[in-house]
């Protein structure tokens, strides 16, 4: 049987084309050394993009909620019934949060809430203190009566393997890096680091340090909303204030997103080094 030689060419060059469109469909991530389906690193870019949309969609509705709802009156009724509690008031607040932490019920809502009550600089410290009292609580029962259970809901979550393992290896930093850009919900996030190595100290001071950016962003919002509900819409001097609380905002919002960015990127970094195609071994920081 004789083959042509061009027979020989046209399945040469529909074997490169294979080739081709096979890499094409595989790409690296990390430091380059994992290499992951495109379609699964396409699909992470998306839930990242979409995180940055919902925040989008959040300020675009609180806009729209000033112009057609009576959040004015609410907001009046809201401040006084939290005046009429004195000066435990800020303290309700933080203990509703820490409350809001344990039961696994997201505090965004209330962290905006408090910048719109308190202001700024007293709604930031409520939010602070119950946030990480909240964290640290659910954190120790992590540790103690609810370890079984935690327990089951990190095998249901596959990122958090690798986390714990760049935790053996340096827990401060990874519970640092991991508030700065929460590839876990916050309240869940509480919960499973109890699962690690990593000293009860380090967590507590890893947790504060790393949760500033973002607790000051949200209550930035509440207290810019708290600006315009309370400014005096005839007068020049409210209406210069509430533009540079605007524009304070929107370069708190920057450097939060690139804080954010880094310490993923940084986070990424670490993960892929402490995996065990690393060559690194974790070594367990003592409780």
């Amino acid at each position: 049987m004789q083959i042509e030689p061009s027979s020989f060419l046209r399945h040469g060059q529909g074997l490169l084309r294979a080739a081709k469109v096979t890499r094409e469909a595989w790409t690296t991530v990390g430091t380059g050394s994992l290499l992951l389906p495109a379609c699964f690193v396409e699909k992470e870019t998306i839930v990242r993009n979409r995180k940055t949309i919902l925040f989008g969609l959040a300020v675009l509705a609180v806009g729209v909620g000033f112009l057609f709802l009576p959040i004015r009156a609410w907001f009046a009724a809201l401040e006084g019934q939290v005046a009429g509690l004195g000066v435990i008031g800020p303290v309700v607040v933080a203990v509703a949060y820490v409350v809001l932490t344990v039961l696994l019920i997201p505090g965004s809502a209330l962290t905006i809430s408090a910048g719109t009550i308190f202001g700024l600089w007293t709604g930031a410290a409520v939010v602070v203190a119950g946030a990480n009292l909240g964290a640290l609580g659910s954190f120790l029962l992590a540790r103690t009566f609810m370890r079984e259970k935690v327990a089951k809901w990190a095998e249901a979550n596959p990122k958090f393997a690798a986390l714990d393992r760049a935790i053996g290896q340096s827990g401060f930093k990874m519970v640092f890096l991991s508030r700065l850009s929460p590839v876990f919900p916050f309240t869940l996030l509480n919960y499973l680091l109890g699962l690690t190595t990593v000293r009860t100290s380090s967590y507590v001071l890893a947790n504060l340090l790393g949760m500033l950016p973002g607790t000051f962003l949200y209550v930035y919002i509440g207290a810019t909303a708290r600006e315009a509900l309370a400014g005096d819409a005839s007068g020049g001097t409210g209406t210069l204030q509430l533009a540079l609380r605007i524009v304070g905002l929107l370069a708190t919002f920057a450097v939060v997103f690139i804080v954010t960015r880094a310490a993923r990127k940084a986070m990424a970094e670490a993960e892929q080094t402490a995996s065990p195609s690393g060559g690194a071994a974790p070594v367990s920081e003592a409780r």
